[in-house]
């Protein structure tokens, strides 16, 4: 990136991650995440809960409504047509371990067909996602990650606490 300072000088600067690298890593954990779901008894799923917390199904559904939809937001600028935290998009129709891993799924192609969308300079720039969160498209998406990771940490207590061996943490292939 350059920019110019007070004096016209030309600075360099330099990002500390690339754009390509950033999907890479949410990818890996988009990977992790997939495989603590499909993990998951599917009699528990939308029912099983510890100390008050959601069900590992009302997590999933936060993380489908904010991925794939969060970057097509950034991208078109458009969060009418966005679900965000509190529409969950999952119908009845995909109210199983099946239907939430293929609205993953297609969560995960949209990160993938509109992330390349995403300039350089966008990554800097100020939004306001979901039409309330407002930020620097950088940590917008890093939040996106952050979710992501918070919500499979807590499928992943809910494995350990019915006896199941959850995917390792570490392993994102």
């Amino acid at each position: 990136m350059t920019t110019q300072n007070s004096n016209t000088a030309t600075i360099e600067t330099a990002s500390f991650v690339s754009s390509e690298n950033m999907l890479k890593a949410w990818m890996g954990h988009r990977r992790l995440t997939r495989r603590v779901i499909e993990a998951f008894p599917e009699d528990k799923l939308f029912s099983y809960s510890i100390g008050g917390m959601r069900p590992f199904a009302e997590m999933i559904k936060e993380i489908i409504d904010i991925g794939g939809p969060g970057i097509r937001g950034i991208v078109t600028e458009d969060w009418e047509s966005i679900g965000g935290f509190d529409n969950h998009s999952v119908d009845e129709a995909h109210r199983s371990k099946e239907g939430l891993l293929q609205l993953f799924d297609q969560g995960t192609d949209e990160i993938n067909t509109f992330w390349p969308e995403i300039s350089q300079e966008r990554f800097q720039e100020n939004t306001v996602v979901f039409g309330m969160y407002e930020g620097q498209v950088f940590s917008s998406i890093l939040y996106f990650i952050d979710n992501e990771i918070h919500h499979r940490a807590q499928g992943t207590v809910y494995l350990r606490s019915l006896g199941i061996e959850p995917p390792a943490f570490w392993n994102r292939d």
